[in-house]
């Protein structure tokens, strides 16, 4: 099974799929956020987590982000599309669209663990372009079927959270020439291209931010990310199909990142990079 797809707020489960499974996953940075979903579509079979948790339980800052990718690597996934709720920053991105970012800019304050490589091992992977292009285009031929007005590339600023912006704070971001703002895509993304897996966003714009003087409520939002939830049903009914009969192939990045002296490596740090590297 190589595709496996996380949930963003309001995105916990998907109405199309048949469960298969909930499974449990240990792994040495603790546990994801919650079991596995093994899941079908049209006997097509893909892995999926609600990134928050069953419930939403778990702040952005509070998710094991480095448990989530771990678990995925180790159920031998190769594929891995994000669906996340998104402010926009832009004029021409509207609540209801969605946009599939090729970059990302980390705006958090440092409290997240966004690496592997730690306590004995130094690696270094590139993060200069996060997002698999392949993956990318593939996803958004699909989104083009999908009655949604979909925006390829931009970037997308993570901040903090759980709070919004103020509004001195999304103008700053708007002057950077971001396109959309969320709190959840780093590390997730970067610790993917350390993992080895191909990663893309599908964002679902809700609102936006605060830049612009229009309602920005969590009640109104949710409102639209229910319009929004439907059109990813639409989505994911297509794409895992596709992706799962058809996975991108990609040469990953990883394998040569690590340059600690192999002896000097730990038996648990090896078992952690043998399984990235594999």
């Amino acid at each position: 099974m190589a595709l496996a797809i996380i949930g963003g707020s309001g995105i916990y489960n998907f109405d199309v799929v048949k469960v298969i499974d909930k499974i449990e996953v240990d792994t040495p940075f603790g546990k994801p956020s919650s079991k596995i979903v093994k899941a079908e579509i049209d006997g097509c079979e893909f892995y999926f987590l609600p990134r928050h948790g069953e419930g939403h339980i778990i702040s952005p800052s509070e998710i094991n982000y480095r448990a989530n990718i771990y678990a995925f690597k180790k159920l031998g996934v190769k594929n891995l599309v994000s669906v996340s709720a998104v402010g926009s920053l832009k004029e021409e991105i509207a609540p209801r669209d969605f946009c599939l970012p090729d970059q990302f800019i980390d705006w958090t304050k440092g409290l997240r663990k966004r690496t592997f490589f730690e306590k004995g091992v130094v690696g270094h992977v590139s993060t200069a372009y996060p997002v698999n292009k392949e993956l990318q285009e593939r996803v958004f031929k699909i989104c083009e079927t999908v009655d949604v007005k979909t925006h390829k590339n931009g970037s997308y600023l993570c901040i903090e959270g759980p709070q919004f912006s103020s509004h001195a704070e999304s103008t700053i971001y708007r002057s950077f020439g971001a396109s959309i703002i969320g709190m959840t895509n780093v590390p997730e993304s970067y610790l993917a291209k350390e993992a080895g897996i191909a990663y893309m966003t599908v964002a679902l714009v809700t609102d936006y931010d605060c830049w612009k003087e229009e309602a920005c409520s969590v009640e109104e939002i949710m409102k639209v990310l229910k319009d929004n939830y439907s059109s990813a049903q639409d989505l994911v009914k297509k794409m895992v199909p596709d992706l799962v009969k058809n996975p991108v192939k990609y040469e990953s990045e990883n394998q040569y990142a690590i340059i600690t002296n192999p002896e000097l490596i730990s038996k648990d740090q090896k078992e952690i990079i043998d399984t990235l590297l594999s």
